[in-house]
């Protein structure tokens, strides 16, 4: 299916968007400022991948005003313009009669910045999707405008492959500027962290990022899925419910890798707690060891791409603070031999390009420099 679908825009995760959609929304507030409309944005991306929480984020993150309106539920054009009222100025004059629109509730009626949130756009029907259009050329309708320093932005599930959508013509494309989100593992993972995801979760996607692609494994469902076994403490003791569950909002594929994940033990992958607070760093290196090498004694870098990544991602947390032994431990696992060559140098990069002072401090250490120096 995904070879006949068609998208528009330059492709990226959620952090690519979020500075192309900043840039785009300061350039129409300085036009807005000059007396000028910016251009509305259009999000495109298969379902559940979290286009609409991005643009809602986007707009809390910023305390920006937000505006939500989901147009396949409109069913008449006054769900859009708002509902006629006339006026008699004088009942003794006849002829006098006017009428005036009442906007809908969900039109901003305050300055902004803010974002008014066209949801799904192209499951609207096609008299709806042809009366949005002017209100995308001119951020109005005959019966009411949105306020000054407003964006629009659009959401919408491509076109082709088995999507019941409503085809946009030219006319309307070309009134919006696109992008297209796609999913991201470590990206995902980092949100999932602070959202408190289930871990075993995190460290199953993170392990398995190929399950993302398919109609019914979105991420979407796969936090559905992992909120509800999220109380199960003893996954391998409770299979039968954990798999009646999967098969509840996953596709099979999804379901079996899943089994499988718990079967080998992989939800019990090393906590980057355990990681940082050992007290004895050769156990935590005896334990990545027996969990990275299968039974014929191949390295599993998968599992060992994870065991980074989550670590990482730890580290990486607006509330995380460095604790008695972190900075010791983490140069000791840096340096582990079993963790390959480019994973360690990606890491140390990482952390050196986006951690903050206390980060940067954490990895300075000389032996640890001069073993990175040896692998470029």
């Amino acid at each position: 299916m995904a070879n006949q679908l068609v998208f528009y825009g330059k492709k990226g995760n959620s952090k690519t968007l979020n500075e192309i959609l900043s840039h785009m929304f300061n350039r129409n507030n300085e036009l807005n400022d000059i007396g000028e409309r910016g251009t509305p944005i259009c999000i495109w991306g298969t379902h559940g991948l979290g286009k609409t929480h991005m643009v809602k984020d986007f707009a809390k993150d910023r305390n920006w005003k937000f505006s939500y309106i989901a147009p396949a539920q409109f069913e008449e054009m006054g769900d859009l313009h708002g509902m006629p009222t006339i006026i008699d100025p004088d009942p003794t004059v006849s002829g006098d009669e006017y009428t005036v629109y009442s906007p809908p509730d969900w039109v901003p009626t305050e300055e902004g910045p803010g974002i008014l949130l066209l949801d799904d756009i192209n499951r609207a029907d096609d008299r709806i999707l042809r009366g949005c259009m002017q209100l995308l050329q001119n951020f109005e309708l005959s019966s009411w405008k949105l306020p000054p320093k407003w964006q629009i932005v659009a959401t919408a599930n491509p076109e082709g492959g088995d999507y019941s959508v409503t085809p946009m013509d030219s006319a309307m494309i070309t009134r919006m500027l696109h992008v297209t989100l796609e999913f991201d593992a470590k990206i995902w993972a980092e949100w999932a962290e602070k959202s408190n995801v289930d871990p075993r979760g995190i460290a199953f996607v993170l392990t398995y990022p190929e399950i993302l692609n398919s109609e019914r494994t979105t991420p979407r469902s796969l936090s559905q899925f992992f909120s509800q076994i999220q109380s199960i403490q003893d996954l391998k003791a409770n299979l039968n419910i954990v798999e009646a569950i999967a098969l509840s909002s996953l596709d099979e594929i999804t379901v079996a890798s899943f089994i499988n994940f718990i079967n080998n033990d992989l939800n019990s992958l090393i906590e980057p707690e355990e990681i940082l607070g050992a007290k004895n760093f050769l156990e935590v290196s005896k334990k990545i060891i027996d969990l990275s090498t299968d039974s014929n004694g191949v390295k599993r870098l998968d599992i060992l791409s994870t065991i980074c990544t989550r670590l990482y991602l730890k580290l990486m947390m607006e509330n995380y603070q460095p604790e008695d032994l972190h900075k010791e431990n983490l140069i000791k696992f840096l340096q582990l031999g079993e963790i390959p060559n480019d994973l360690q140098m990606s890491m140390y990069m990482d952390l050196s390009k986006n951690g903050n002072n206390t980060i940067k401090e954490m990895i300075r250490d000389k032996n640890l420099a001069e073993k990175l120096l040896k692998i470029l």
